[in-house]
């Protein structure tokens, strides 16, 4: 190598400039790009908490394979999806984003203006359910994510509808390229709008014609059966040769972010910080049943709840889809 290529020992301007941020900017930097995003967290009283963390912290909390979570990936174009999984649901819907268990749901974009007045509304729910309801927690946040999803496209949907009338009476009584464009424009809406409805439509009738896929939501008595399960198991004799150490599933904090619907975990270079520990039975107690076992319970559950639920929202979107034909 010549002495020319030899580097120099001395830091350039880069280098300066780099050493002298604050040891937290440079653990911020050092994450970007390895999957790390702010999510809002919400338990069973409502009360919330933005947290950044990385995608195998979501997927070991939920129990989700990173094909679940990819599918609520804000710079992929995923059309609307609602899972039912052994320990969470997962919702993409419109501008809903979330993973929801047994026990508290997980937002991805909270800070999006369009879905700060469903936080809002969601923490309301979350906080009344707690303290005057046993309905179970899965369900109202499903609910909500739904409300809030229906309620856009058909607000979106009438939005258009009184748009294109006055339209195309303007293109009736006199065409002109400013007619034209104006009508092509509500015309290419239309079409986009539509397509989004009839996704939603599609996921939720899907849903309303498998049994078994609803069955699946069930978290909260999937959960009790579990714990009942394993509780006949021991009283019967039957014992496990080594029980395998519980897995952690709290979220360890990576970065931290000010603002949000909440308190904004803190990060320590030093420390691995946890957020708040939420238990969850599933991570052992589902150890101890076979797969089987589990598919056999999810089918004996009864669907009637859920299935009202999602025939309300799937009324309701399916005559935001036939107002748009109509226009």
């Amino acid at each position: 190598m010549r002495s020319d290529q030899i580097p120099s020992s001395k830091p350039d301007e880069a280098d300066r400039e780099l050493l002298s941020r604050p040891a937290t900017s440079l653990i911020t930097a050092r994450k970007k790009g390895t999957g790390v995003r702010a999510w809002l967290l919400l338990d069973s009283t409502g009360q919330a908490q933005t947290v950044e963390v990385g995608k195998h912290a979501i997927m070991r909390r939920t129990g989700l394979p990173a094909r679940d979570l990819r599918i609520l990936d804000p710079l992929l174009s995923y059309p609307s999806t609602v899972l039912g999984r052994e320990r969470a649901i997962v919702i993409n819907l419109e501008h809903i984003k979330a993973i929801i268990t047994a026990q508290e749901v997980l937002l991805l974009n909270s800070k999006d203006p369009s879905v700060t007045p469903f936080v809002e509304e969601l923490q309301k729910r979350l906080t009344f359910h707690f303290h005057a309801t046993k309905a179970q927690f899965e369900f109202v946040a499903l609910e909500a994510c739904l409300e809030a999803a229906c309620s856009c496209l058909e607000i979106e949907a009438k939005t258009l509808e009184q748009e294109a009338h006055p339209a195309l009476d303007k293109l009736t009584s006199k065409i002109s390229t400013l007619n034209l464009e104006r009508v092509r424009q509500i015309k290419s809406r239309l079409v986009a709008i539509t397509g989004r409805v009839q996704k939603v439509r599609d996921e939720l009738e899907h849903l309303l014609d498998d049994d078994e896929d609803m069955a699946e939501m069930y978290l909260t008595e999937k959960l009790v059966n579990l714990e009942n399960s394993t509780a006949s198991s021991f009283s019967n004799g039957d014992e496990m040769e080594d029980d395998p150490p519980e897995m952690d599933d709290s979220l360890p904090v990576e970065a931290s972010r000010e603002g949000g619907h909440g308190a904004s975990s803190s990060y320590d270079p030093d420390i691995q910080a946890d957020i708040p520990h939420v238990h969850h039975p599933f991570s052992a107690l589902s150890r101890t049943l076979t797969s089987t076992t589990r598919s056999a319970m999810s089918k004996h559950l009864d669907v009637e709840e859920l299935e009202m639920l999602l025939e309300a929202y799937f009324v309701q979107v399916d005559g935001t889809l036939n107002k748009l034909s109509a226009v």
